[in-house]
């Protein structure tokens, strides 16, 4: 009986050394679940045999690659990046505090 076909990562895992393409850090055994394989055209159904879409990234990396991509697209559409923006304003009442901070 045929067994089951090898995921994208297994091929990537027996392609490529087992270092983050971003930070470097080394991963074994014990902590290989955090290396992630990143697809470099955000295409999850691209996967070429000989891996050129494919990139080996800790999962923190990995995160950041997408947030950038993200940040672009929002970036590219200009208003739709406003109308995603947080509206709390940390320093809002700023200059009352220091002002009662000054008084007492």
């Amino acid at each position: 009986m045929p067994g089951k076909p090898e995921s994208y990562r297994e091929k990537a895992l027996k392609m490529f050394p087992w270092v983050c393409g971003h930070c470097g850090r080394d991963f074994d055994g014990k902590n290989l679940r955090e290396l992630t394989v990143h697809h470099k055209d955000h295409n999850h159904d691209n996967n070429p045999s000989d891996g050129s879409n494919w990139e080996l990234l800790c999962i923190y990396c990995h995160d950041h690659e997408h947030s950038k991509a993200e940040d672009a697209s929002w970036l590219a559409g200009g208003k739709e990046r406003e109308e995603h923006q947080g509206t709390y304003n940390a320093f809002a009442d700023l200059k009352n505090l220091l002002k009662q901070d000054k008084e007492s």
